[in-house]
Order: structure tokens, then sequence, then C-alpha cells
């Protein structure tokens, strides 16, 4: 059945924050199946995502946990505001990063390298290839079309948040 505009309306804030969570977690999840499992290995970009993703989840569920209706809708917004930086990654993954043979020194590589994540959890948040390698297609749309399909949705129902 698919969805409406008044399925959306019907849930609630903390419906909407914990759909925001478990895409957020779930994408990171999807993105480790393809790695270890696929063997698509990723690049800065892609791991610069997986940090958007468990940032806006964490969040989301920070919102989750709190009862105060203003708290969530601020949180709602930073969720917005990582979604939307998301697409922006995704976007650029596409149409700059994917053309170009190297990554070192982006600010996909400079911002995970500064936070010490690929160090911390390299199984994780290493980056292992180059964005040229790393630009594959499933179902004969490019990887990161995903990743940005699912930071729109997220960031929908964030707005959807913000805006009760």
């Amino acid at each position: 059945m698919p969805a409406t505009p008044g399925a959306l309306s019907r849930l609630t804030p903390r419906h909407l924050l914990a759909l925001c969570a478990a895409l957020g977690l779930g994408a990171v999840g999807i993105a480790l199946l393809t790695q270890h499992v696929g063997g698509m290995m990723p690049c800065p970009w892609c791991v610069l995502q997986r940090v958007q993703f468990l940032a806006l989840a964490a969040v989301a569920l920070v919102g989750l946990a709190l009862s105060s209706k203003t708290a969530q809708r601020w949180l709602a917004a930073l969720v917005l505001l990582l979604a939307v930086s998301g697409v922006a990654a995704a976007l650029w993954q596409h149409f700059v990063a994917a053309s170009s043979t190297s990554c070192n020194l982006t600010l996909a590589d400079r911002i995970v390298g500064g936070l010490g994540l690929d160090g911390l959890l390299p199984e994780v948040f290493a980056a292992y290839a180059s964005c040229a390698d790393a630009a594959v297609k499933i179902a004969g749309l490019p990887y990161e079309f995903y990743s940005g399909v699912l930071f729109v949705m997220i960031g929908g129902m964030a707005l959807a948040v913000w805006r009760r």
C-alpha cells in the first residue's frame, strides 16, 4: 500500500524521530554489509556519509529520549541540517569526486581524519578506495544516489517534526 501524505501526518514526532534514527543506522548497516560481505570498499566521501548518518541517528535518538516538544523540535532541526549536509556530500561524491582518481586531502578526507574515527574504528570509518574506484552502480543507479535519497527522506521527516 503506497504511503500517502496523510499517513505521514498521523505519525507523532517521536515516531518520526525513531524512523530518522532507524534509517540512519540502517544505512550504515547496509554500507558495512556491502563493504564486508560484498567487497565494496569505501572512499572518503562514502565514509563521511556514514559519519553523517550516525550523527543524525544519534541526534534523533536524543530527541526521542526527551519528552520536551521544544527540545525535540530543535533536535529535529539539527537532524534536518545533517540530512542536508548528507545530500550535499552525496551530490559532491557523484558529480565531482567520482571522476577523481584521488580523494586524498579532500574535505571528506580531512573531516574523517580530523575526527580520528578512521584510527578508532577502521573497519567502519577507514577509506580503502579512491573515489573513482568506489563509483559503483546497484540496479543501474550510482550507490551514492541511494544515500542521497535516504538523506532526503530523513530530512523530510525531520522537517515534519520541526513544523508540528
